[in-house]
């Protein structure tokens, strides 16, 4: 499945291999936002996995994800 449309890779630099969803809203600047980021979780947009009763988003995994796309302008 492939990362929602705009996630710049740059963004994700540094980050830690799992944040909890509403963290991650804040790193990408989605603060304001986050029941989108949710959403993206929910329709699995974003790589997610369940650590005890939390949502974490696999980091990891989608900057592996985005890397690998093939950019078109």
């Amino acid at each position: 499945m492939l990362p929602p449309e705009g996630l710049d890779p740059q963004k994700l630099h540094g980050a830690p291999p799992l944040m909890p969803w509403q963290k991650f809203a804040e790193w990408i600047g989605m603060g304001d936002e986050p029941v989108v980021v949710r959403t993206w979780v929910e329709r699995n947009y974003l790589p997610s996995q369940k650590v005890g009763k939390r949502t974490m988003v696999n980091v990891a995994l989608l900057h592996q994800q985005l890397l690998e796309q093939e950019w078109t302008l």
